[in-house]
This record gives structure tokens, C-alpha cells and sequence, in this order.
């Protein structure tokens, strides 16, 4: 889905991201790990042309990146940042709607078939019931899907995530990661996302990637990653692993 090259983001003579040659795979669950100043919200923030990479070549589905048309990009990638838009005054609905936004304008008419794509997003992620409710009144896990189901009603080939779940109590945490995976897998949507947890990156993510001081230390399958001594030199802190009676996943916990 993504090739990068050679990329690097400096920012006041200092380098946040050094130069990083990596893929990210078509229809797979990419997490992005690190602490805070990692560089991972820059990397994902430059796949979402949020921020211009001072360094080195990003394509997506082959294509440059910088040479895509805002249409073109929309088709290919949506983006939730770490801290959306408020949505006062706003309804689950008109929320949604808005991921039809790029292929309208502004003043552009919705038609049937946009109907239709802001019915399936709503019931995908099941809020139908609550589809005239406004944003603020909903819980907090309530109101990522919302946010959520805004980027399917787009139809775009890849979803980007910036800490999507930094709000939310650990039962949301899964719920709503729980829903990410399960669209993956029954829409073939790729999903690159910043999370903070290892261990629910690691129970749902076919990808992982571990950054340090704005350097790619580690990336490879959970199984991978999930080891002591990788752990260790991503957190700096002596953790151990123990395996799910049930699940059979790996699970870090401090010594």
C-alpha cells in the first residue's frame, strides 16, 4: 500500500524521523509502537500528507505521493488524527456524511449512492440506532465509531489512525479494536494505526512496527516483536511475557 524510501522529517534543525525505508503491506493491520517522541505520529501524519517528508520518496499503491490529486488521495487513504475536530451541534449522521465531503465540494448535491454508503458505514460500525443522536452525547467508544464509520462512507482503500484509542477505558479499547480488525478482514481494508498498548497491538494488528529516537528499531509479525529482548530495547525496561491460556497470545507485563 505504501513504499517509503529514504524518508526523513526534520523540524528547527532537529530530526524527528530519521531517514526510514519500509513498506506497509496491502489489506493488513499495521500497528506503529514507540514512546512518546518515537517519531511514529510524524510517520503517520507524512503517509496522510499532513506533514512534507524534507527527505527521500513515498509512494502509495505506486504512485507518488506528492503527485496525487486531493480526489486521487482521498480514494486511496482517510485519516483520523489524535485530536478530530469538535463536533458540537453535530449529529452521527451529518458526522458520516462528511466522509463523503471529498467527492462533492462544498457545495456539491448527495446523491442516492451517497445515501446508501453513509447507511452501510453507520450500520457497519452499529450505530444505527443512534444515527440522530448528536456526537457529544455519545460515550467515548461510541464516538470513534462515529469517527470511525466517517472514514468507510469515504471508500478509501486504506484507513490511518493516530491513537485512536488514547481516550478510551480499556474496555473500549478492545471494543473498538475489536471493530477496526473485523472490518479489515470482511472489507480487505488496509489499517495503519498509532497505538500506546503493545499488548493490544499485538492481539490485533498483523504488523508491527517499533520506533525509537525517530529510528525503525524493530518491525515484523507480533510473534516477532513480542520477545523480551525486543521489548526491552524498545521500552527500556525489563518486561516478561507470559502466553494466553486461551487465546495463545503473548502478553508483556514489568518484571
Amino acid at each position: 500500500m505504501f513504499q517509503l524510501t529514504d524518508v526523513a522529517f526534520s523540524a528547527q534543525d532537529k530530526t524527528i524521523l530519521n531517514p526510514t525505508t519500509i513498506g506497509f503491506e496491502r489489506g493488513k493491520v499495521t500497528s506503529l509502537l514507540g514512546h512518546n517522541g518515537s517519531g511514529k505520529s510524524t510517520l503517520i501524519k507524512m503517509l496522510a500528507r499532513q506533514q512534507v517528508a524534507t527527505q527521500g520518496e513515498i509512494l502509495v499503491g505506486g504512485s507518488k505521493l506528492s503527485d496525487l490529486s486531493a480526489k486521487e488521495f482521498a480514494l486511496k487513504v482517510s485519516y483520523l488524527p489524535q485530536h478530530p475536530p469538535v463536533t458540537d451541534g453535530v449529529k452521527v449522521r451529518e458526522l458520516v456524511r462528511f466522509g463523503r465531503y471529498p467527492w462533492k465540494g462544498l457545495f456539491g448535491r448527495y446523491s442516492t449512492q451517497d445515501e446508501v454508503f453513509i447507511d452501510q458505514a453507520i450500520e457497519q460500525v452499529g450505530l444505527t440506532h443512534m444515527q440522530d443522536r448528536f456526537v457529544a452525547t455519545l460515550s467515548g467508544g461510541e464516538r470513534q465509531r462515529a469517527w470511525v464509520a466517517m472514514l468507510l462512507a469515504q471508500k478509501s482503500e486504506c484507513i490511518l489512525l493516530d491513537e485512536p484509542t488514547s481516550a478510551l477505558d480499556v474496555a473500549h479499547q478492545y471494543e473498538l479494536l475489536a471493530l477496526i480488525r473485523e472490518l479489515n478482514q470482511s472489507l480487505g481494508m488496509t489499517v495503519i494505526m498509532v497505538l500506546h498498548d503493545i499488548n493490544m497491538a499485538a492481539r490485533f494488528s498483523d504488523h508491527m512496527v517499533a520506533l525509537h529516537s525517530g529510528k525503525v528499531l524493530a518491525s515484523g509479525s507480533p510473534q516477532e516483536l513480542m520477545q523480551q529482548d525486543v521489548l526491552h530495547s524498545i521500552y527500556g525496561i525489563p518486561l516478561d511475557l507470559f502466553i494466553h491460556p486461551e487465546t495463545g497470545h503473548s502478553i508483556s507485563y514489568i518484571r
